[in-house]
């Protein structure tokens, strides 16, 4: 096909960016991220899904609130436990650099000129395998963020005040936010993406039998 290199230059530099301009985005630009999440499979074709955009900063303020004390209690304690753990190196270094971008993003999350919240018709609790009807939808949006230029990535920290972060959204009971995607113009670079090698997760027939 022919637009299968742009195809895989994309999937292979969309990372999460975490430090994002204040520039306001165009509306056009959202309703294409928007309109590449509703391309994408769900459980049964049910589409239970709702796409909540948020530019009100009173909103985003309110949540960035329980998003920093999820940050304090969880996320912190637990950057730090894995740091102390490492020796000096490229590893620890590595670490560090990620903990700086979610601590930067933790303290600017509400200025981030747009957020889309991932949501579900779901009973509260109801199990990880929810996730499956959303975060498809989740994953073509970022990779539609990325095609279109903009940063982004997939945050659910705030899921555990859940009820709390969803009623100022106004979600009715039976609906539950699963992901927010804070979305702007990137400060960084976009670049490609460092993963594990294929030999290295890979099996055959049987784990640990390699593929290759």
């Amino acid at each position: 096909m022919t637009d299968e290199p742009q195809l895989f230059e994309t999937l292979f530099t969309t990372r999460a960016m975490r430090r994002l301009k204040a520039d306001p985005v165009p509306r056009a630009l959202i309703e294409r991220i928007l309109e590449a999440g509703r391309a994408a499979p769900s459980g049964g074709n049910a589409q239970a899904w709702g796409f909540l955009v948020i530019e009100d900063p009173d909103v985003k303020a309110k949540v960035q609130a329980f998003y920093q004390r999820a940050y304090d209690e969880r996320a912190g304690p637990h950057y730090a436990a894995q740091l102390a753990a490492l020796a000096p190196g490229d590893a620890r270094e590595k670490l560090q650099r990620q903990m700086r971008a979610v601590e930067h993003l933790t303290r600017h999350f509400h200025e981030a000129p747009v957020w889309i919240v991932a949501c579900l018709e779901a009973p509260r609790g109801g199990g990880p395998g929810l996730g499956a009807s959303i975060y498809p939808a989740v994953q073509n949006m970022l990779l539609a963020a990325r095609g279109l230029g903009l940063g982004a990535t997939l945050t659910s920290r705030h899921m555990l005040y859940g009820e709390a972060v969803d009623a100022i959204f106004g979600l009715p009971k039976s609906v539950c936010s699963f992901a927010i995607l804070p979305i702007g113009y990137p400060q960084g670079r976009f670049g490609p993406v460092a993963r594990r090698p294929l030999s290295e997760v890979t099996h055959r027939d049987r784990w640990g039998q390699p593929y290759f």
